[in-house]
């Protein structure tokens, strides 16, 4: 891969839960050797060492604590500490208020707490949180999902993605995602609700929401059960006159 592209490698993007052939959301982000592994959904730990080691991981991004998210947060505490891996420092874990008690609780099991900041280094993220992990910029904004949520922009010297996370659309997503070369944009409502608390973005939405932050492309992804991929891209196309993709899992774009 070219030291200069930014690379994002599909692991999965299935929800609520995995299919045989495609995990829950979780994605490779990397450019150069910075590897970061964003969202840590069921399943993907397994295609992620198709790419990197646990220890070879320069960060681990989450955007949200629910499970097609965050599960296999799990098994990577596992790998981490009891396995045939020897991290040579704790790997730096950025997610929602709350997620280093969260994984305790989980993992615990006697009065002693499991020692979660063994295996992880974890930084609370926040509305506007910046940060460098190796040769790229992260920068995260609160979005709007019901539970705290983020969405992030990473940017390389040659390119910028942008994740939604899970989040109806919100004025913060489409300011985090001014300008960007991919918004990578959750579309699992089949419909807006009638009534009540939107949590999720349609592909309509998606393609409204990467209309209007100028985006260069959209990747749609975390497509709801009730639609096919093709589907998806059809009806966010509408609304969007750039490229419009499906994240399909194994898959990779090469970003700038």
């Amino acid at each position: 891969m070219s030291d200069e592209l930014l690379h994002l490698t599909v692991l999965g993007c299935a929800t609520p839960y995995p299919s045989a052939e495609n995990p829950c959301s979780g994605y490779l982000v990397s450019s150069g050797d910075t590897r970061v592994w964003v969202d840590a959904g069921s399943g993907t730990l397994g295609p992620l060492q198709r790419h990197v080691r646990l220890d070879e991981l320069d960060a681990i991004w989450i955007s949200h604590l629910h499970a097609d998210h965050s599960a296999d947060l799990l098994t990577a505490y596992y790998g981490a500490l009891y396995s045939d891996i020897r991290l040579a420092a704790p790997i730096p874990l950025y997610g929602p208020p709350g997620i280093a008690d969260r994984l305790a609780g989980f993992l615990t099991n006697t009065p002693v707490r499991s020692p979660i900041e063994s295996a992880f280094a974890v930084t609370e993220l926040y509305d506007g949180h910046r940060t460098a992990v190796g040769s790229l910029r992260l920068t995260s904004r609160a979005v709007s999902h019901g539970i705290p949520a983020f969405a992030v922009r990473i940017e390389a010297a040659c390119g910028s993605l942008v994740y939604s996370g899970d989040t109806a659309p919100c004025p913060s997503l489409t300011e985090l995602a001014g300008g960007c070369d991919v918004l990578l944009c959750e579309a699992e409502s089949a419909e807006a609700p009638a009534e009540g608390e939107q949590v999720h973005h349609t592909p309509e939405d998606a393609g409204d929401t990467a209309a209007a932050a100028g985006a260069g492309r959209l990747v749609v992804t975390h497509v709801g059960r009730f639609l096919t991929p093709r589907q998806a891209v059809t009806r966010a196309a509408t609304r969007f006159d750039g490229p419009v993709d499906h994240a399909a899992p194994g898959a990779t774009f090469s970003i700038g």
